[in-house]
């Protein structure tokens, strides 16, 4: 990567915990490994949400060869969208609490490997979807699963992590109520009192929770999954089928590779999106963007 630009841009707080030097660590590590590869690197720190999007917009305008988001889902969703349709590929070095599309790409969670990964992997080009207008790569849905997503972003930096999720879990497996929807999937209406529906282009939530194991990243379709809502215990019963991968098992689901849905119901719809939280009202669309972004992972 001789004489190339890299941009990086790095969330200092995404899976830092309490560790105070964190972005200094991150910082120095990339400049030592772009000295080592001989390229010229810039490095940029996160400020705020949304920076990541102005970041790579930036990075796109001054024709960087090479795009690198360090950081949790939400900032690599955030870059991801900025470099979508563009054939500048992304490089990314997983910090988040699960790392599902980190995890779906093969990526390693050692920051060094994952930087190596970065500069000499090959490219992929892989699809993504739109909800609500807002791009995604790995899930997006509406469901008890966003009340679990917004509950569990609302915790603070550092008390995060796989067992406050399953806690979160298990308490709104007891409180969630489940409701109306109108779901139209490639044309096809279903009526159902729901718990979740989601559709996704990877495989896993984060922590080897994979929701959807038939999903694939590339061809050219998303995986819809409609789950019935239930009784409390039965919520709890069908977990099961979560870590096992074995979700199309379970009673009361639909599950569809589909080009195109929407989710119609009474009042708001509390959606998650690659993680981050969103809010529609009565109607959302979505769609499957084939080929959209490119993607550095192993050789």
């Amino acid at each position: 990567m001789a004489d190339a630009v890299v941009v990086a841009i790095v969330n200092p707080l995404s899976g830092a915990g309490a560790t105070p030097d964190a972005a200094g660590r991150r910082v120095a590590l990339l400049e030592r490994r772009f000295a080592d590869a001989g390229v010229t690197g810039r490095v940029h720190l996160t400020e705020r949400g949304g920076h990541a999007r102005e970041l790579a917009r930036a990075a796109l305008d001054r024709g960087a060869a090479l795009v690198i988001a360090w950081g949790g889902d939400g900032t690599i969703n955030e870059v991801a969208s900025t470099l979508a349709g563009s054939r500048t590929p992304l490089g990314i070095i997983p910090a988040g609490s699960g790392n599902g599309f980190a995890n779906e790409l093969g990526l390693d969670p050692d920051p060094g490997r994952a930087l190596d990964t970065a500069l000499a992997g090959r490219d992929r080009t892989i699809d993504g979807g739109e909800f609500d207008g807002r791009l995604f790569f790995n899930i997006a849905g509406t469901g008890i699963d966003a009340v679990v997503a917004e509950q569990f972003n609302a915790r603070a930096l550092g008390r995060r992590g796989l067992l406050p999720y399953v806690h979160i879990g298990l308490r709104e497996a007891f409180r969630y109520r489940g409701g109306r929807y109108r779901v139209v999937l490639d044309g096809e209406e279903i009526v159902t009192n729901a718990m979740l529906i989601a559709f996704a282009n990877g495989r896993e939530y984060g922590n080897r929770i994979r929701l959807a194991p038939g999903a694939k990243l590339d061809d050219g379709k998303l995986e819809a999954i409609v789950v019935e809502d239930r009784s409390p215990l039965a919520r709890l019963w069908s977990c099961r089928h979560l870590a096992l991968g074995t979700i199309e098992r379970a009673p009361g689901i639909i599950v569809r590779g589909v080009a195109q849905a929407s989710i119609e119901t009474d009042g708001d719809i509390v959606y998650h999106l690659d993680g981050e939280i969103g809010r529609a009202r009565g109607r959302v669309d979505v769609r499957v963007l084939p080929q959209a972004l490119t993607v550095r992972v192993k050789g």
